[in-house]
């Protein structure tokens, strides 16, 4: 379990819950991106597969992989991210949320 210290008060940490990959990421929008192929928007604007164009955002959509033009290296990241979360971690009952106390 986790716990994180700050200020002299114990704070609660929590896992984020289990979402499946359709729910997981959304479409990178950049004027440098080609418009044929949709990427998976990652953090540090940068694409999930490590595309950095300026200006990139994530836009207010899904990215999807089972879409025909989803990016097929975005797609493989985001299975390998996927393969790592543990089986047993992914129903709603999952959720870790610690409080601890001095």
């Amino acid at each position: 379990m986790l716990a994180s210290h700050m200020g002299g008060e114990w704070s609660e940490v929590s896992r984020p819950p289990y979402l499946p990959v359709g729910m997981r990421w959304e479409k990178a929008v950049a004027d440098g991106l080609p418009a044929d192929v949709s990427h998976a928007f990652g953090i540090f604007d940068r694409t999930l597969y490590g595309i950095q164009v300026a200006g990139m955002s994530p836009s207010d959509y899904w990215w999807l992989t089972e879409r025909e033009n989803a990016c097929g290296a975005c797609r493989e990241e985001a299975g390998a991210i996927d393969d790592r979360w543990p089986q047993a971690m992914r129903g709603e009952e999952a959720r870790v949320s610690v409080a601890r106390r001095l």
